[in-house]
């Protein structure tokens, strides 16, 4: 039984490759046809454990309200764009981000509860870094716009550099991950090589402290939390 639960529900979630928008399309009916056996066992897989266990306690476990109800909102979606692709009336499938509801909630998924469970209680205790982090973009890119924005610069392909403030913290954020380097700052290294200290002081503060940061404080809080976390907390 858990090895028929874990094949449907990576079926389920391997369909997002094959339904459109899809790098290996495949036919409507065949994706709709494997979506609803996979609901159909899910369904059968609850009423299993309805049957088996006992009835107030089965309607209290939220776990299995929230198959329930993806079940229910992956049918719906799965009708209602079947009617809209009968008249031609081009739509798109917001049931795919339930999915994951069922590797998270079918009883044989605890440890993954767990990491979920522990993730959840991690993320309070990283919000102060995330907002100096945010903090530190933000006046990154107001320093930005003050050194570039008047000077009329432009990018290789003509268009207008730095003079946006919220295009300039999308590109600085971009900038966290290297991702954009250094395609970002050679407009203004043309202007003036100097310019060259703001992104390489961008890049030590924010790429390799905050981030080295942020990352030291959600391992060793998320490792805390699940040592201390009971092994059957997540039944």
């Amino acid at each position: 039984m858990r090895i028929a639960t874990y094949f449907f529900i990576f079926l389920n979630l391997s369909l997002a490759l094959f339904e459109e928008p899809a790098v290996y399309p495949l036919p409507f009916l065949a994706t709709s046809v494997l979506e609803v056996l996979c609901l159909l066992v899910f369904l059968g897989r609850l009423t299993h454990f309805a049957k088996v266990t006992l009835h107030n306690v089965f309607w209290k476990d939220t776990k299995n309200i929230c198959i329930m109800v993806a079940i229910l909102l992956s049918l719906t979606d799965l009708a209602i764009y079947g009617v809209l692709r009968m008249y031609d009336v081009r739509s798109i499938r917001w049931s795919r981000i339930v999915r994951p509801i069922f590797l998270i909630n079918f009883a044989e998924s605890r440890q993954i509860r767990r990491a979920f469970r522990s993730i959840r209680n991690t993320l309070p205790e990283i919000t102060y870094v995330f907002l100096l982090f945010m903090f530190s973009l933000l006046m990154f890119s107001l320093m930005a716009l003050k050194l570039f924005g008047e000077r009329n610069l432009q990018t290789a392909e003509g268009l207008p550099y730095f003079r946006n403030y919220l295009e300039i913290v999308f590109d600085l954020y971009v900038l966290v991950t290297t991702a954009n380097s250094p395609d970002v700052m050679m407009p203004a290294f043309d202007f003036s090589s100097w310019y060259t200290l703001f992104f390489i002081a961008f890049v030590i503060i924010n790429t390799y402290i905050f981030m080295s940061l942020f990352l030291a404080v959600v391992y060793n809080n998320y490792k805390k939390h699940l040592k201390v976390m009971p092994r059957g907390a997540c039944y």
